[in-house]
C-alpha cells in the first residue's frame, strides 16, 4: 500500500518500522515536518545511502535514528518485505558502527554495518525519545 497508509497500520499494530532511501535523503523545503510526520508515525529508523546535511539534524532531533550505510553497495541487499533489527544500541557511542540485521521473506538473511554521526549530546535526544522530551526532562 502507499507508505502513510502502511505506516498507520503498523503504528495501530504497535510495530516500528524503518524507511530506506538512496543519496541525499530528506532534501526539500519541509524538512522539519519531513522528520515529525515518520517519528509520529512510528518510525524507528532512516537507513540511507546519504542524507541532506539539516534533515538529518531534525531527524535526530525528532528521536529517529538517521543511519547511512558503511558500504553504499550494502542497499542492495534490502528487499521490502525484510524484517530489520538494529544491534548495537544500548552501547550507543559517537564514533561507533551499528549492525543492521535483515531476515527476509525466503528464510535467508543479511548483516552490514552502518553509520551515525550522533555526538554525546544528540544521543541524549535519542534516549529520550527527542530533544523536546530531554528539555522537558530538565536533563
Amino acid at each position: 500500500g502507499a507508505v502513510p497508509a502502511t505506516a498507520r497500520d503498523y503504528k495501530a499494530r504497535g510495530l516500528r518500522w524503518v524507511v530506506v532511501g538512496d543519496e541525499n535523503y530528506g532534501e526539500g523545503s519541509s524538512r522539519e515536518h519531513a522528520a515529525m510526520e515518520p517519528r509520529h508515525l512510528g518510525c524507528a529508523a532512516v537507513l540511507v545511502r546519504s542524507f541532506a546535511r539539516i534533515h538529518e539534524t531534525n531527524l535526530k532531533k525528532q528521536g529517529v535514528l538517521p543511519l547511512t550505510f558503511a558500504d553504499p553497495a550494502d542497499y542492495d541487499k534490502v528487499r521490502e518485505d525484510d524484517r530489520v533489527s538494529i544491534r548495537g544500541l544500548a552501547s550507543l557511542a559517537p564514533g561507533e558502527p551499528l549492525q543492521v540485521e535483515l531476515k527476509h521473506a525466503d528464510g535467508t538473511a543479511d548483516a552490514f554495518a552502518v553509520n551515525h554521526t550522533f555526538t554525546a549530546e544528540q544521543i541524549g535526544w535519542f534516549a529520550a525519545g527527542s530533544a523536546l522530551n530531554r528539555i522537558k526532562a530538565g536533563v
